[in-house]
């Protein structure tokens, strides 16, 4: 949610999108990102920033606001970019059979998927998988999984961390690589992404 949000430092005006309640359990990621996107004025030149699960909703909210760039951080580009093992969850459905709830009663593992490696970060990610309502969680992981991909341009630019266990990053298509960060780089490694992101702001 917007705390992983707290130690960057951008330049200029800065919204954060909250997460909405899913309509239903079937609800279509398309359709939820047109809800999301109701926040982005249709002439308004911004960048959509998805770190995680928020990387394809923002290349979804990008093809409903002509002047919106996706970029994305620790996150997919398409269903092409699944590592394996999620690849293998979804055709067995074992998704659908481990509760996300099992998540809060494992924080060591779930510590050790997402690279944190510091007290502080332990104990954000902690907090953060505690408060995460499980209906949503279970959402947001079948509609990752089932999720077509975007028809439209891709993403204007991809940050990913080289050590990334949960979303590896892709061999081609990163435009900055952030050495030996994980998951969790939207917290651990605010300054770098802060800096290229404003780069990017002032550059294009």
């Amino acid at each position: 949610d917007e705390r992983v949000f707290r130690r960057w430092h951008l330049l200029g005006e800065v919204h954060v999108l909250r997460w909405l309640p899913p309509q239903s359990a079937d609800e279509p990621l398309p359709h939820y990102a047109a809800r999301l996107a109701t926040a982005v004025p249709l002439a308004q030149d911004c960048w959509v920033v998805g770190v995680s699960f928020g990387g394809p909703l923002a290349l979804e909210i990008a093809q409903l606001r002509p002047r919106a760039r996706a970029v994305l951080v620790s996150s997919l580009a398409g269903p092409h970019e699944l590592p394996f093992s999620l690849r293998l969850a979804r055709a067995t459905g074992l998704h659908r059979l481990v509760p996300p709830s099992l998540l809060q009663r494992l924080p060591r593992l779930v510590g050790w998927a997402f690279g944190v490696t510091t007290r502080s970060e332990h104990a954000l990610l902690r907090q953060i998988v505690l408060d995460t309502d499980p209906v949503f969680a279970r959402w947001a992981i079948r509609q990752l999984l089932c999720w077509q991909g975007v028809a439209g341009p891709g993403p204007a630019a991809r940050l990913h961390g080289t050590r990334d266990r949960l979303l590896p990053a892709p061999v081609v298509g990163i435009d900055c690589r952030i050495a030996g960060a994980g998951h969790f780089m939207v917290v651990s490694h605010a300054a770098q992404i802060s800096g290229f992101l404003n780069q990017l702001a002032a550059t294009h």
